[in-house]
């Protein structure tokens, strides 16, 4: 029997997409709705890798858009979307690139049209979140950590 025949085979599956967390706040309207438009954004990424039982793992991509006109504060829009995937048969230097990147790549799309339909519904206008190279921010992640050891969130 060959060594090939006793490894596991890789699985990767989606079980589970959802919205875990969602939060909206204007903290200074109505009168941000009667002032000059000329927002400016402020755009954060981060990730939670929680493992759960099967070789599955639950990642939540946490998205924050900070919304300023001018000093003054429009709007904030949170989403933490979240995914159950089952990753099977991988080794530990696959791990961090499915976790790390091609998973959280799969949730993008999710918070993004949550963000855009938020942002809507609070008044304001359309916020389309452009794409994000998950590939190129984990590839700086592993790099910092390598600087900075120690430091194990994705940012």
């Amino acid at each position: 029997m060959s060594e090939e025949s006793n490894a596991v085979e890789k699985q990767f599956s989606i079980q589970k997409i959802y919205a875990k967390d969602m939060s909206f706040e204007t903290p200074n309207s109505p009168k941000v709705f009667i002032e000059k438009w000329e927002p400016s954004v402020e755009f954060n990424l981060g990730t939670n890798v929680q493992p759960l039982e099967n070789a599955m793992y639950e990642i939540t991509l946490m998205v924050t858009i900070t919304v300023k006109n001018g000093n003054t504060t429009a709007y904030l829009a949170e989403v933490n979307q979240a995914g159950i995937f089952l990753l099977e048969g991988f080794s530990d230097a696959e791990m961090g690139p499915m976790i790390g990147s091609f998973c959280p790549n799969i949730l993008f799309p999710y918070a993004r049209e949550a963000i855009s339909d938020l942002v809507i519904k609070g008044g304001f206008p359309q916020m389309l979140l452009a794409p994000v190279n998950f590939d190129a921010l984990y590839a700086q992640h592993l790099q910092q950590a390598q600087q900075a050891p120690g430091t194990d969130t994705i940012n």
